[in-house]
């Protein structure tokens, strides 16, 4: 079972090839890969995104507005064994993730549309999505694929990846499907640095990610994903 990190800062630049290789120089000198890499440092992520019929989540997004949540399922490097459902939360610019590992068969059943997909002793966050698909009709909505590279840092509980490949399904179906069509959803080269981190992050690491030309914005994979549909 995945646990509620708690609220944590989390930072997003678009960056084009040059700054990552720079970025990545300096930070392979301070910080260790993720163990859950591969030999090449990188896996790869599947995410399917749920939005209401109003499309709330994204319009929520691109308002800025300061109270909001999105859930998605998640799963990684083709293995359809290991299924994740996820729900992100964002409050006053900072954010929380609570996820649960979900059975493949009832995930099967959720995405059929079955109406009693939910197990009897199902996760409070199944739940939770049970009464949101209920209530505000909350429907797999967006699949996105992409490469993450990932480095982490004990003290401040520091993760900083580069999101690269980033790639849309084009609709909210295929995540079981290893053959699911995707299409280009960026400029080729261009990524996604993401910096997450609890209470501080260490001076070293913020000096190493100091290039003057890379500002923070307010990207998501999510949106950028749905300008598709």
């Amino acid at each position: 079972m995945q646990k509620a990190q708690g609220f944590r800062h989390e930072l997003k630049y678009g960056i084009d090839p040059f700054s990552y290789l720079v970025l990545r120089q300096r930070l392979s000198a301070v910080m260790r890969r993720d163990s859950h890499a591969g030999t090449d440092g990188r896996y790869q992520i599947v995410s399917l995104y749920f939005d209401n019929c109003c499309d709330k989540a994204l319009r929520e997004k691109q308002d800025g507005i300061n109270r909001r949540e999105k859930f998605r399922l998640r799963r990684y490097n083709d293995d359809c064994s290991a299924l994740f459902l996820e729900k992100k939360q964002k409050v006053n610019g900072l954010c929380l993730k609570t996820g649960c590992r979900i059975p493949q068969d009832v995930c099967i059943r959720l995405l059929s549309g079955e109406p009693d997909w939910l197990p009897p002793d199902g996760h409070p966050l199944l739940q939770e999505l049970d009464f949101q698909m209920k209530s505000q009709l909350l429907r797999p909505k967006t699949l996105v694929r992409y490469l993450r590279e990932p480095y982490v840092y004990e003290a401040g509980n520091v993760r900083i990846t580069f999101d690269m490949a980033l790639q849309s399904g084009l609709a909210g179906i295929g995540f079981l499907d290893p053959k699911a069509v995707f299409v280009p959803a960026i400029e080729p080269g261009r990524m996604v640095l993401e910096v997450k981190y609890d209470a501080f992050l260490p001076s070293f690491i913020a000096d190493a990610l100091q290039i003057g030309h890379i500002r923070t914005g307010a990207l998501s994979k999510y949106a950028v994903c749905r300008k598709f549909e």
